[in-house]
């Protein structure tokens, strides 16, 4: 089966729209931090005084109280850390625009929100995976704080690069091989990506979307594969794994955007009149213009809530039965621990694909109600 020129479009569309993903990503993190910035002011304030106590123990050594919500919560927040193993992480590129001038070093610096970094223009300190302009006592500069701007490489944005990697090296050689095999049957590596394709295209493109499903393929597949590697790779422990990048409210929020204009660019002088002159008596359009309106807005915003509270809830739940452990401080707690996470790892692995699936298949629908031709 000849799929040249599905790939082809998919080249370019991968191009497109990992770059918007890591635009709009950025920008989403950089508003979410000005705008929450005196809430995190304060929490970072009280955190400094809320130290974890310590349990005393025979012999002299003291050891740290476990506190599972913290555990949890570093695990499925963004970081400027990669952790390898151990005590080993791997430190990111801090990149901050002031209103002095850019700034650029190494995250390793901050040793873990430990020490403070007397950069160029100034001092800055790790709280809470935030980064702030400290003064000489080392105390929050609020001022100072506000103009600056966290431009930061995160473990969710080397993650997104590490997907795309991923992504560009399949399909390259998948169609590399389409090249080199024309008019033969797949064979290695080709023939488990081809019925993957097939699927986007006879289950979830053409029903949805009909005879111009073509011009939405690429979309369709980078959604489909960026979002199950993306969902895999959360699932694995060590690295290049660990990050949460689909359980990310602004990683979700970026793709629903992304379908937000494509659907709303692609909607035919049907799909508008629809919405802006609905078959109703005119006395009911101050009701049910604004009603379709949110209708149009809603549609992406629940792809966004799902994608992220399904994976977001898994994470969590694996998290929680493994925290049992310490909480308890049994051995006889681990055996069922274990059995359970185990379970909830290869319920996982089906939730990856599901939401994969629906997240490409609501999208295609969502396409399919802009481009349809009037029906009498």
């Amino acid at each position: 089966m000849d799929f040249s020129d599905i790939f082809k479009l998919r080249k370019t569309g991968i191009s497109a729209v990992a770059a918007l993903f890591l635009f709009l990503l950025n920008v989403t993190d950089i508003k979410a931090q000005h705008q929450n910035s005196d809430t995190t002011f304060s929490s970072a304030v009280e955190s400094d005084a809320q130290i974890p106590a310590t349990e005393h123990k025979e012999g002299g050594h003291a050891e740290g109280k476990f506190d599972p919500t913290s555990a949890i919560m570093d695990h499925i927040a963004d970081s400027h850390y990669w952790h390898l193993w151990g005590e080993t992480s791997l430190p990111l590129p801090v990149i901050l625009i002031t209103d002095k001038g850019a700034e650029v070093f190494s995250s390793a610096k901050f040793h873990h929100g430990e020490d403070a970094y007397e950069g160029k223009y100034y001092t800055y300190k790790l709280i809470e995976d935030k980064i702030f302009a400290v003064n000489a006592s080392g105390e929050i500069d609020k001022a100072a704080s506000s103009n600056v701007y966290d431009f930061s490489i995160t473990k969710n944005i080397a993650a997104i690069w590490v997907a795309v990697i991923l992504l560009v090296l399949i399909f390259t050689s998948v169609s590399s091989a389409y090249k080199k095999r024309e008019g033969k049957a797949p064979k290695g590596f080709q023939s488990l990506i081809e019925p993957i394709i097939l699927f986007v295209r006879d289950d979830i493109a053409i029903p949805n979307i009909g005879y111009k499903y073509t011009k939405y393929m690429p979309l369709l597949l980078t959604l489909f594969f960026f979002i199950w590697i993306n969902n895999m790779l959360g699932l694995l422990p060590i690295f290049p794994g660990g990050a949460n990048v689909t359980g990310n409210i602004f990683m979700t929020f970026v793709l629903a955007f992304i379908v937000l204009l494509v659907v709303n660019f692609s909607g035919n002088k049907y799909y508008w009149k629809h919405i802006l002159l609905p078959d109703v008596p005119w006395w009911l359009y101050p009701i049910m213009i604004p009603v379709e309106i949110i209708g149009v807005i809603s549609k992406p915003f629940a792809l966004m809530i799902r994608l992220y509270a399904n994976i977001s809830a898994g994470h969590i739940i694996v998290l929680s039965l493994i925290s049992l452990i310490f909480i308890f401080k049994s051995l006889a707690i681990a055996p069922v621990s274990v059995a359970f996470v185990l379970f909830m790892d290869v319920l996982e692995l089906l939730v990856a694909f599901l939401q994969a699936f629906i997240f490409t298949m609501l999208t295609a629908l969502f396409i399919g109600t802009a481009v349809d031709e009037h029906h009498h």
